[in-house]
């Protein structure tokens, strides 16, 4: 099953480290950075709120126990979001692409 990965990070720069660690362990074929996001969240009590980047990767349900230990591992949050949803539907040569570049 192909899955995209939801990782929100504080900054540009920690986003970049992860997504760069995900790659070259061909634990995901792609990764999008969309900066400049307005988070609001639930946290110790109350409802607080952060900017930060999202991280959005590509890559398949089998990967994702290693991706969230290597996020875990690089990220500075103590409960990093990563949160993973299926692809229910994707063009024939995207999804290939995928199992191509995971190797």
């Amino acid at each position: 099953m192909y899955i995209v990965i939801f990782i929100t990070c504080a900054n540009k720069k920690e986003g970049a480290l992860i997504a760069k660690a995900l790659l070259q362990k061909k634990l995901v074929a792609c990764v999008n950075i969309v900066d400049k996001i307005n988070s609001f969240f639930w946290w110790q009590g109350k409802i607080d709120s952060a900017k930060e980047v999202l991280l959005v990767a590509k890559s398949k349900k089998t990967k994702f126990r290693k991706i969230a230990q290597l996020v875990k591992e690089k990220h500075s949050y103590k409960v990093p979001e990563i949160i993973a949803l299926p692809i229910v539907s994707g063009s024939r040569a995207y999804l290939e692409w995928i199992d191509g570049s995971l190797g």
